[in-house]
């Protein structure tokens, strides 16, 4: 598993990126082991995200039973974790960003850590606020999560903000089809007001 000293590390160095430091990406070694074994924040985060969902799911309604929920939801997370890191490969190789494949793939699963607690607490909040305050909380987060991924994306590739962007509609695009056909296939929808 991570260490205590590698898990306070990588979330350290996620934070960086918000700050606009330009040491961020060294926070991450550009190995190939690293870069794999950053992938194991996708087991530490996944207590988080089981709480994360059963705040969701509780403001939902749907019609698929626990196991239903539970089985597409464990796959949703896994191909969500692992589709962008397999995109990005394509246009890594197509673009010679090799050498910085290790590093941004690392970084960007290390973000995960601290992005998922931020998540879970502003759900938390949206869940006692008011609906026009939930929203605001909902639009503020994404916001930080766009911004988050596009510092990431211009520090640890040296790339420009057109770039950036267009690399996070490339990750953020099919994120958004996944979690529309899970939503459509366990035939979820809000609870009325």
């Amino acid at each position: 598993m991570l260490s205590i000293n590698e898990i306070a590390r990588g979330t350290l160095g996620s934070i960086r990126f918000l700050q606009r430091d330009p040491g961020a990406p060294y926070y991450f070694d550009n190995t190939i082991e690293a870069c794999l074994r950053s992938f194991r924040v996708m087991v530490l985060v996944a207590p988080i995200y089981v709480i994360y969902l059963l705040l969701h799911y509780s403001t939902v309604a749907t019609k698929a039973d626990e196991t239903e929920i539970l089985l597409v939801e464990a796959l949703r997370y896994v191909v969500d974790w692992l589709l962008f890191p397999v995109i990005f490969y394509e246009i890594a190789r197509r673009r010679n960003w090799l050498d910085k494949y290790p590093r941004y793939i690392g970084a960007l699963n290390w973000i995960n850590l601290p992005a998922l607690v931020v998540a879970l607490f502003g759900l938390a909040l949206s869940l006692l606020a008011p609906p026009a305050i939930a929203t605001i909380i909902e639009l503020g987060l994404r916001a930080l999560f766009f911004y988050w991924f596009l510092m990431a994306t211009r520090l640890a590739l040296g790339v420009s903000w057109l770039l950036a962007v267009l690399l996070m509609i490339i990750n953020w695009v099919p994120s958004l089809f996944l979690s529309l056909i899970v939503t459509r296939f366990l035939e979820v929808a809000q609870l009325p007001g």
